[in-house]
């Protein structure tokens, strides 16, 4: 039996994603031994991949943007209920299943005035969660499309993704985005020279408190 033939039996018999078993391969392609020492380095190879496997947890981030609520939870035992502030209207948090992309400890947004972005994870384009110094805007839409935190429960959960990994890490967004209130213009009235006549209102008159006697001059008339 070959040593691909080791790899593939032994493989079958785990319980390895396709990803684990592509390694497997790769790694197998790379040794230079035929025969009995095959099927060692397999078995080494398999008792490193499970402990490996058994180490990491799959880590589930949901977040609710009708509640502003995220729920965390680790191997379907929940963990974390935290507060959050999603995107506001016009800036509207994309829904989908997403994984943490990359990770940052400090990072300052080159888009949006450099403010803090302290532990952020970044799933989708440029959005991520973060931690948010605004802590009295959480629990409502008010950012630019990110998933704010609490500085400190951002910490936490950088820390919680950062131990289990990003392959083991799911991100679910979903609800309604905020909507876009278009304000109504109030049409300036047309000027009074093209109204009809009918709704043409009179100018009202001011008259002085006091007038000053006009008189003609006489000339019969001794003064």
């Amino acid at each position: 039996m070959t040593r691909f033939q080791w790899v593939l039996v032994v493989g079958k018999q785990a319980s390895f994603n396709p990803m684990q078993k592509l390694q497997m391969v790769k790694i197998a392609k790379s040794w230079r031994i035929r025969g009995p020492r095959a099927l060692i380095y397999t078995t080494i190879l398999v008792s490193a991949l499970t402990v490996a496997s058994s180490a990491s947890a799959n880590v589930l981030i949901s977040v609710n943007k009708n509640t502003q609520q995220m729920s965390v939870s680790v191997d379907g035992v929940s963990r974390h209920e935290f507060s959050v502030s999603t995107g506001r209207a016009g800036y509207g948090t994309p829904n989908g299943t997403y994984h943490p992309q990359w990770m940052a400890k400090s990072w300052f947004s080159k888009e949006y005035y450099n403010s803090p972005m302290p532990h952020s994870i970044f799933f989708h384009r440029g959005y991520a969660i973060h931690g948010s110094y605004e802590i009295s805007r959480l629990g409502g839409p008010a950012s630019h499309g990110c998933i704010r935190l609490h500085p400190e429960n951002a910490e936490t959960l950088f820390s919680l993704v950062q131990r289990e990994g990003k392959l083991a890490t799911t991100i679910v967004v979903y609800g309604n985005n905020p909507a876009v209130v278009q304000r109504r213009i109030r049409r300036a009235e047309p000027p009074v020279a093209n109204q009809p006549a009918s709704t043409i209102q009179p100018r009202p008159q001011f008259f002085p408190l006091f007038r000053m006697p006009f008189e003609t001059f006489d000339p019969g008339r001794v003064y």
